[in-house]
């Protein structure tokens, strides 16, 4: 299996890897290209799956990520695997960048200011959305009072303006993804033909003249 680990890793330390993995985001983002590019899949169906995994990072969908790359992989036929390791576009280092963009457009397009508790408290905003959610989830099976108030400026302040303003700015990244990621996946799957052709042959030229060496001695 692709994603399956031998040692197995604690949760501090999954978290850890998550935030900064080991040897560096660069080296990240190198093992990542270097899994996509030898993906056994023609070069547009990996594209398109890079598409997908760009795609979806740009929602609000935290956690679903890789359900919703896979989903939409799965519609436009492209790779799965490629849309599951385009979802490292969004990780802790761009994600600031792509939900301030995000958020800012989706304001613009429903024509309201961004609110400046969400500019200066956005962390605070999703970690009480969070908090709120799980607690009317305990009071649904118990005697507790639900209150559904964060919830509801976190759907019109944060979730429906992230949802909106993120469809043009993914779009955007993701036919980038598409059209770069196309044309060097199609190159480095030519060249690696040509080298393994080579291999081959000249295995096969090895192989002739052991044999025609044989028959001389015999």
């Amino acid at each position: 299996m692709v994603f399956k680990r031998r040692d197995k890793r604690p949760l501090w330390k999954a978290v850890t890897d998550f935030v900064w993995p080991k040897g560096g985001w660069a080296r990240g983002f190198h093992y990542v290209k270097h899994r996509v590019r030898r993906l056994p899949d023609p070069p547009h169906r990996i594209a398109r799956g890079i598409f997908s995994g760009i795609l979806v990072t740009f929602t609000p969908f935290f956690g679903l990520h890789f359900f919703l790359a896979a989903g939409l992989a799965w519609l436009i036929r492209g790779n799965l695997v490629a849309s599951l390791l385009s979802t490292f576009v969004g990780n802790p280092l761009t994600f600031p960048v792509i939900v301030t963009v995000s958020l800012r457009f989706g304001h613009y397009v429903l024509g309201r200011p961004m609110p400046t508790e969400v500019d200066e408290g956005l962390a605070r905003i999703f970690w009480e959305a969070i908090k709120e959610f799980f607690w009317n989830i305990w009071a649904g099976i118990t005697e507790a009072n639900a209150d559904w108030t964060r919830l509801s400026e976190f759907y019109h302040e944060i979730f429906l303006p992230y949802l909106v303003g993120g469809i043009l700015p993914g779009l955007i990244a993701a036919f980038a993804g598409y059209y770069v990621s196309l044309p060097l996946i199609q190159a480095y799957q030519k060249r690696r033909k040509g080298v393994i052709k080579t291999k081959l042959a000249a295995l096969k030229e090895k192989a002739a003249s052991k044999a025609d060496g044989r028959t001389k001695q015999d």
